[in-house]
């Protein structure tokens, strides 16, 4: 038995260690915490522990550990905080965006703090995420940044590879030693316990049997006990029986013919006194039962009339329902419209999905904005967002202004929209007078922060024409977009367009050359595309305006 407890305490201590911190108790801990420092570190322990259970709370612990970490210039723990928050938005899909930025300050902050593996889990993250946007120029310019800064530090990647792997090998060799360790304990307990079983079973067993014995034997005490008592009884009886008869037989005897006429006329006026109270007492329970009748009566027209005022209620509250269904009926509308174009929005309605459509003549618009990483660098998170949230609410504004064209999404701090996404023909003399105005729009922003002395944001338009496939993709969370190499020739419009300006192809120049002043570039090389012609729009032709 001591050995069983030794074993147990062994294996509990053993799991105790591996255990995660309990959240509730770090909670506590953090209101214990009195210095900077200390706060600093249970609340990257929080952000941790919230990492798979709440990555909104987790964020917000680790942006707390983070201030706290470069409020007392803590470097490494500015990196490692920078990088949960990182890790904590890109479990987000509506945030993946954000990730970026922070993703940027952990590898900024590991570089001041020396911390190798950091930088290349940053890199790492930081190139994904570009490759997934498809900006592989970007992504190959952070490792390059990041192999400069190793190799300026006389480090190499393939020491760091190196020594990772050799502490990833010892640290397996270790854990597989503690694996087997615990197995061992494991079986041995196992062991124990079932020996354990069957000694408790067999204790039960015999507890049982003995209880049953005990119970069986009283049952048949009880038992004799009654039938005693029946024999006494039923004696009893038969005494006090032949006694009665003794009697009877000698009061037989002495009484005589009249007495016996006597007591049968006696006999008869009784019985007759009996009937006469029976129906007495009938007459009696029928007044009742009809003054029970009438009283159910009462109720029951009580009860009718609750019902009624019930119903009355329950229609006045079902219209008041209906009433408030309705609105928000009318709110899911509009926020589907919000979503979805309004064609696609009605067929989701009806029935339940939206098929796939292609239009022939499209035209994207692709917006990015120029040295955006190193523009976030200067700016908080709080304040990148701000700046980044005026730009897009500018840019929905100006296309809302402009029926033919629809917002697809924003991509980090990428724009798309388009135009012509429906059944009749349309030209993108719209589209390139937005893109103008978000050009003009940012321009203003730049003169203003230029005057503050702030960093401004300049960025590149694109747009091309050709034909696209539109629909709905998924089931939670779903979204309108538009595939087709139309799509693909638009971002290299963009990736070669300047800041400030449009640049647009020849497929889109021949339908706006008319209204529009453009300045020829020339053949240039896209990526993936060859030589492609390209022009930059300058301004609107004179008298060609949009009419009021």
């Amino acid at each position: 038995m001591n050995k069983l407890l030794t074993l147990l305490l062994l294996l509990t201590v053993s799991a105790f260690s591996f255990a995660q911190e309990s959240i509730e108790d770090l909670k506590k801990e953090l209101e214990q915490a009195n210095s900077s420092k200390d706060r600093m570190y249970v609340n990257y322990r929080l952000g941790e522990a919230y990492m798979r259970v709440d990555s909104d709370k987790s964020v917000a612990y680790g942006k707390e550990a983070y201030r706290l970490a470069d409020q007392i210039n803590n470097l490494g723990m500015a990196a490692r905080s920078a990088y949960l928050v990182g890790q904590a938005y890109d479990r987000q899909r509506d945030k993946e965006r954000y990730s970026k930025t922070w993703y940027d300050t952990a590898l900024a902050s590991a570089k001041k703090a020396g911390d190798s593996d950091l930088i290349i889990k940053s890199v790492e993250k930081r190139s994904k995420i570009e490759t997934k946007d498809r900006d592989y120029r970007e992504a190959y310019h952070i490792v390059e940044e990041a192999f400069k800064y190793f190799s300026g530090k006389g480090t190499s990647i393939s020491d760091l590879e190196s020594r990772y792997e050799q502490e990833k090998v010892k640290l397996e060799r270790e854990k597989r030693q503690l694996e087997s360790e615990r197995q061992r304990l494991t079986g041995e307990i196992e062991s124990l316990l079932n020996e354990k079983s069957t000694l408790s079973t067999d204790k039960d067993r015999l507890e049982r049997r003995q209880q049953q014995l005990v119970q069986e034997k009283a049952k048949v005490e009880e038992e004799i006990n009654e039938k005693e008592e029946e024999l006494a009884t039923v004696a009893e009886a038969k005494e006090k029986a032949e006694q009665a008869a003794q009697s009877k037989a000698r009061e037989v005897k002495q009484l005589s013919r009249e007495k016996l006429e006597q007591e049968a006329v006696l006999k008869t006026k009784e019985a007759e006194l009996a009937k006469a109270s029976l129906q007495a007492e009938i007459s009696k329970n029928q007044q009742k039962l009809l003054l029970i009748l009438a009283g159910f009566g009462v109720l029951f027209a009580l009860f009718l009339l609750v019902l009624f005022l019930s119903a009355r209620r329950s229609r006045s509250r079902l219209a008041d329902k209906n009433k408030i269904i309705k609105q928000e009926q009318e709110r899911s509308d509009e926020l589907l419209l919000n979503i979805l174009p309004q064609p696609i929005a009605e067929e989701l309605k009806h029935y339940g999905k939206a098929q796939p459509r292609k239009y022939d003549q499209v035209t994207v618009l692709f917006s990015d904005f120029k040295n955006f990483t190193k523009i976030s660098e200067q700016l908080s998170p709080e304040e990148l967002v701000a700046e980044l949230d005026k730009c897009f609410k500018a840019f929905d504004f100006i296309i809302s202004q402009y029926d033919d064209i629809e917002k697809i999404k924003t991509i980090g701090d990428a724009y798309m929209c388009a135009s012509g996404l429906s059944e009749r023909k349309t030209i993108p003399h719209n589209l390139v007078r937005a893109a103008l105005e978000m050009q003009e729009f940012l321009d203003e922003q730049k003169q203003e922060k230029m005057r503050l002395g702030r960093p401004f944001f300049e960025a590149r338009i694109g747009i091309h024409t050709g034909s696209v496939v539109a629909g709905v993709v998924g089931v939670n969370k779903f979204a309108y977009d538009i595939w087709g190499d139309t799509v693909n020739i638009a971002a290299r419009m963009e990736a070669n367009s300047q800041e400030g300006r449009v640049n647009i192809s020849d497929t889109t120049y021949r339908l706006i050359k008319y209204k529009f002043e453009c300045e020829y570039r020339g053949k240039v090389q896209a990526k993936n595309k060859g030589l492609i012609d390209m022009y930059f729009v300058k301004k609107e032709a004179q008298g060609t305006g949009v009419p009021a």
